[in-house]
This record gives C-alpha cells, sequence and structure tokens, in this order.
C-alpha cells in the first residue's frame, strides 16, 4: 500500500528497520534539543504531514527502548491519526523517570504503526449474551 507523504523536515522518510518490523521510526524535527523534565511531557514535531487512505488510521506507539532504559513514553498511546488529518504528525512525549531527559534533533522518539478500521454500528439491546466470564472484571480469566 502507497501513503502519500510530504517531508519538510532534514530527517529521511520513516522506513521499516527490518523486513519483520511493524513500526516505522519516527523522528524528532527541532532546531535544538529540548530538555524534558521528570514527570512533565511535550509536543514533538516530525515535519511529516501524511494522507492515509480511508479505512485506515495510523498509530503512534512508543519506541520500547526508549521506554525501558530512560522512562520516555508517548503519553496517549497509541495516539490515533485520522484518515482526514492533513496536519504535521506531533508526538506527545512523557517522561516518567526521575531525571530530565535531553530530546535531541533527528532523535527516533516514537514508532508509527498502520492499521486498518472496522467501522460498527451499535444495536440497542436490553441485555447480552452471558459468558464464562460475564461481567467479571479485571484479572478475572486466572491467578497466572
Amino acid at each position: 500500500m502507497k501513503i502519500r507523504i510530504t517531508n519538510k523536515s532534514n530527517n529521511q522518510n520513516p522506513s521499516y528497520q527490518t523486513i519483520g518490523s511493524s513500526g516505522m521510526d519516527l523522528r524528532a524535527f527541532i532546531p535544538t534539543s529540548i530538555i524534558l523534565p521528570p514527570g512533565e511531557r511535550v509536543l514533538v514535531p516530525t515535519g511529516l504531514y501524511l494522507e492515509i487512505p480511508e479505512k485506515y488510521e495510523a498509530q503512534v506507539r512508543p519506541r520500547s527502548g526508549l521506554a525501558l532504559k530512560k522512562g520516555i513514553t508517548v503519553l496517549n498511546s497509541p495516539g490515533t491519526i485520522d484518515a482526514d488529518y492533513r496536519g504535521e504528525i506531533g508526538v506527545i512525549l512523557y517522561n516518567s523517570s526521575k531525571e530530565s531527559y535531553e530530546i535531541k534533533p533527528s532523535e527516533r522518539i516514537a514508532q508509527l504503526v498502520f492499521a486498518r478500521i472496522v467501522k460498527v454500528n451499535f444495536e440497542n439491546s436490553s441485555g447480552l449474551d452471558e459468558t464464562e466470564r460475564s461481567s467479571s472484571g479485571f484479572g478475572s480469566t486466572g491467578t497466572n
């Protein structure tokens, strides 16, 4: 599938790093570093604009290494980019660590994953079919 892109950054277009990759890295398009203090968030521009086909979305997800090693994550994960959005892709980064983090120009800050959308129509009902789990809440599928 082809996606139209306008890249106003000085970074290359996102691309898959391996044959098995699900996501493409998004890079920061900033003129100078941004210091992200502990417990704070910032919107980081990418300089990328997409024309996503109808019935698809793009999801912005954290990079696992950045999350594990530095505590930097995408706050609204996954962030959804709708097919009718044409503005610049921005990434809301959050610092969950106890130390400030320096976001550097062109740094890989998140992943972009495309997914097909299924639209539904709700049918009002006075009840739902019972299942083994039914209305049991969190952790109800087992103790392990």
